[in-house]
């Protein structure tokens, strides 16, 4: 996969998929219906960018490994580096798109890991572990903390947040994440999953959405 971003004096830069950095229990409901303490600051984790499929096209999921738990969020295309904790205009000045996408999750997988302290790469990295649907432009979006993220899987809503709920909202999040360690361009920024989160099955219609901006339909194959 790759993209452009367009600078504000009208010149366009192409950059390939990066990393994604994700970030865990960013909704309060989601972390209470998996029995997970609230964290009070950022709970962040690193996806690389071989585990993103598109969602055009139908993806497929693990069949031997467990329940496999769709978990729907916003991500936010980064098109511009970011580090050394930037202000609120740098990184709104980055943001190069907004989309719908799918964090996937082995839940069986993490909890035996979490159970034994252990790293999540084997629940949260695998080949397909987040799908990605297109992006629409940074500037399409008015006010980040007002965006609609819905799921719909065989006609029946699955989850249906929105940013004003996130306990880290999208500017602030990534502001602590580039005063870490660097975003470049190309990276996604998955900024949480509302409540709702569930396992996923072969055959199952999704429609994923940003509410009022975008809505694409998918199928687990």
């Amino acid at each position: 996969m790759s993209y452009q971003h367009q600078y504000s004096d009208g010149t366009h830069i192409h950059f390939p998929l990066g990393k994604v950095v994700c970030v865990g229990r960013n909704y309060a409901e989601h972390a209470k219906e998996l029995n997970n303490p609230v964290p009070t600051e950022p709970l962040l984790f690193i996806k690389p960018g071989s585990c993103v499929v598109p969602l055009d096209g139908g993806f497929s999921i693990p069949q031997d490994r467990g329940s496999v738990h769709f978990e729907a969020e916003i991500a936010v295309l980064i098109g511009k580096p970011l580090s050394r904790q930037p202000s609120r205009e740098e990184v709104l000045d980055a943001i190069s798109g907004y989309a719908p996408a799918l964090d996937l999750t082995l839940r069986d997988v993490q909890a035996r890991l979490k159970e034994k302290g252990y790293p999540w790469e084997l629940a949260k990295s695998f080949d397909g572990a987040y799908v990605l649907a297109p992006f629409v432009p940074g500037d399409a979006i008015e006010d980040p903390t007002d965006i609609g993220i819905r799921l719909t899987i065989d006609g029946e809503v699955r989850q249906d947040g929105n940013s004003r709920d996130m306990l880290n909202p999208i500017v602030p999040l990534i502001q602590h994440i580039a005063g870490h360690f660097s975003l470049q361009a190309g990276d996604v920024v998955s900024t949480g999953t509302p409540a709702g989160v569930g396992p996923l099955s072969s055959g199952e219609e999704l429609v994923l959405e940003l509410v009022g901006h975008s809505r694409f339909v998918g199928q687990v194959l």
